[in-house]
């Protein structure tokens, strides 16, 4: 196998490895009073009953407020589709993982910035930035390997 087409497959393991985890991200958003149901049966924790109690709330009273959180995993699937483009063409298509990074940049700023003014635990807002900072990490790993395979072409 050349350096070329090995390189190509490690791309193609990495990019598939970051949209699973997208759209498991996603995913998990459509089931969230179910899901908020099993967390708190298994986990004693003040902030997760509270949370629990208002979208058990919603649910009963105001059911079209969850309505934002199946937009939200909409969402996620919808920008996993784009990454196709960098598993058809990564070097032309490498813009799609830089705006994936600076979308990974901006979850910290939202939570920073959303999260007191929502009345959200500093340690959960941390939980939320984790996810840009773990996100970037394999799109740094893809652009990396991009950059290479493209130099490899030119020479």
């Amino acid at each position: 196998m050349s350096e070329r087409s090995a390189l190509q497959r490690r791309i193609r393991v990495w990019l598939a490895l970051f949209v699973v985890c997208l759209v498991l991200s996603g995913l998990t958003a459509f089931p969230l009073v179910s899901e908020l149901r099993w967390a708190n049966a298994l986990i004693a924790n003040e902030w997760l009953r509270h949370v629990g109690d208002g979208l058990d709330q919603a649910d009963a009273d105001y059911p079209f407020l969850l309505y934002g959180t199946d937009w939200l995993a909409f969402a996620h699937l919808v920008i996993a589709v784009f990454f196709y483009g960098v598993y058809r063409d990564p070097v032309r298509n490498i813009w799609i993982i830089e705006a994936g990074m600076i979308a990974c940049a901006g979850v910290i700023p939202l939570a920073l910035i959303c999260g007191p003014i929502r009345g959200i635990p500093l340690w959960w807002s941390v939980i939320d930035m984790s996810f840009g900072v773990f996100g970037v990490i394999p799109l740094l790993i893809l652009r990396r390997m991009i950059k290479r395979l493209e130099a490899a072409a030119t020479s």
